[in-house]
């Protein structure tokens, strides 16, 4: 009885979580209201932690769950879904196992300390995904990509993109220039002086050119800017004390702690040949993610993201993986400008005093000025102690116009995807997946971007529950 009460008060959004996903063959996706636009063809590729619990144990963190990829095929035909586990190794000696055996960033590996050294952090492959023309990479903070088939999304391995060397991270956000189809993207090296390992491949994905660069200590960079031609990092005043985590004392995520007083680096790199251009340093905040960089007429350069005041947000990530938050953490979308020359902040402001996270602009627009950018947000009204982010929204950045749709009591939207129509570039299509914790089922939402806050033009109904998700992108049908 005190189970069944205890399993009654976790929140409508936990039982997108509380069971491991369950993966579903190429199926047709039947229609529950409306039409798939014509100039919607393409593939929406979506990667989160799907897999939170095993063997009658939990992860510590929303961040350690094994990663699964959906994919949603519009052809003329149709709809068709696909959802597959990436088969890292980690994943198949736990499978085989049956239970936990690694260690991740919120958690030791199970049993005795001298585990934590025979078995290194399992690659989790649960963060972002990027489409490159002959495969799909599943990505994730500490190590190569995976590359995953297209269509089947079948693991084919660890994948060096012709570049990286055994081990090195490639991160989960690359930046792709729409108009040159170059691929910028970073990963961290660990330890006391962390090393910032930047990359620049071509479309094909193959690395180019790499450059890395000396950091004080070891911060949490997650996402970085393309703003024409530069590449902009922010460190913030986050820092690792490395040594409980080399001796199997400690996770990662309770090894950070906020130092204000380090503020927040900056580094501003050239995107041609990789060269630093300036350092700075402005007031301590942290981010996980950003919308867009872009210079101005002034040769400013102006970024918008997703600002926390400090690292709150790690404990509230970290109790989601348990179906129950307690910790709140608030954003603003806040807008900065630079100098690149100097790597001076001229300029903090606020955009918009609500809580967001996941921002992001049109792919065509990344790097240069867009418009409209697009977030998850809270729904107006809600009380967002024990809540996750419940809708989904567009900022008219020319007029401060907020757009929200609203989605309902107990559903909850992954990260909004705008998508350019296939016929007319003046139309776009705004995609999300969406959690219904009324009915326990998940859907593909398709708005019109200039009426997000109008019911969905389509819904597809999807063959069983995908977990809240982190990121995801489009694949257009060539």
């Amino acid at each position: 009885m005190q189970t069944t009460n205890k399993q009654s008060t976790k929140p409508a959004w936990a039982g997108a979580i509380s069971q491991p996903a369950k993966e579903f063959p190429l199926t047709p996706l039947p229609i529950i209201t409306g039409k798939i636009p014509d100039g919607l063809r393409g593939t929406l590729y979506r990667n989160g932690a799907a897999r939170l619990q095993r063997g009658g144990m939990s992860v510590g963190h929303w961040f350690d769950g094994d990663g699964a990829i959906l994919a949603i095929h519009f052809t003329d035909a149709g709809a068709t879904g696909i959802y597959r586990y990436v088969q890292t190794t980690g994943y198949q000696a736990e499978n085989a196992a049956g239970k936990l055996l690694y260690g991740n960033y919120g958690m030791t590996a199970p049993g005795p300390i001298w585990n934590q050294w025979r078995r290194p952090v399992k690659h989790s492959a649960n963060t972002s995904v990027l489409a490159l023309p002959d495969k799909l990479l599943a990505l994730w903070e500490g190590n190569h990509p995976y590359a995953l088939d297209l269509q089947t999304l079948e693991t084919q391995g660890l994948d060096d993109l012709s570049g990286l060397t055994p081990g090195q991270p490639y991160s989960a956000h690359p930046k792709v220039d729409d108009a040159t189809g170059e691929i910028f993207n970073f990963g961290m090296t660990p330890g006391p002086n962390a090393i910032l390992n930047v990359f620049k491949s071509d479309r094909s994905g193959k690395v180019l050119k790499t450059a890395k660069f000396t950091l004080s200590g070891f911060s949490i960079i997650h996402d970085f800017v393309l703003a024409g031609p530069y590449l902009i990092f922010f460190a913030p005043a986050v820092r690792l004390n490395i040594w409980p985590v080399l001796f199997g004392f400690n996770t990662y995520s309770d090894s950070f702690s906020w130092q204000p007083e380090l503020g927040n680096q900056i580094l501003v790199i050239d995107r041609e040949n990789l060269s630093l251009v300036s350092r700075g340093v402005t007031e301590p905040w942290f981010q996980w993610h950003f919308s867009n960089g872009y210079v101005d007429d002034s040769g400013t350069v102006v970024i918008d993201f997703a600002k926390y005041a400090d690292f709150q947000t790690n404990q509230y990530l970290k109790e989601i993986s348990t179906g129950s938050t307690h910790t709140v953490a608030q954003t603003t979308f806040t807008r900065v400008q630079l100098n690149p020359q100097t790597g001076k902040v001229t300029n903090i402001e606020t955009l918009l005093d609500r809580t967001c996270e996941f921002p992001n602009v049109p792919p065509q627009n990344v790097g240069k000025f867009s418009r409209y950018s697009y977030m998850s947000i809270f729904r107006q009204g809600t009380d967002i102690a024990g809540e996750i982010l419940n809708s989904i929204a567009r900022l008219d950045l020319a007029t401060g116009t907020l757009t929200e749709a609203n989605c309902g009591e107990n559903c909850y939207p992954s990260e909004p995807l705008p998508i350019q129509d296939k016929y007319n570039s003046q139309q776009s299509w705004v995609l999300t997946v969406v959690y219904d914790g009324n009915s326990q089922v998940s859907e593909v939402w398709i708005f019109d971007h200039d009426a997000i806050n109008e019911e969905p033009i389509c819904k597809l109904a999807l063959p069983s529950v995908i977990p809240h998700s982190f990121h995801g992108t489009w694949k257009a049908q060539i």
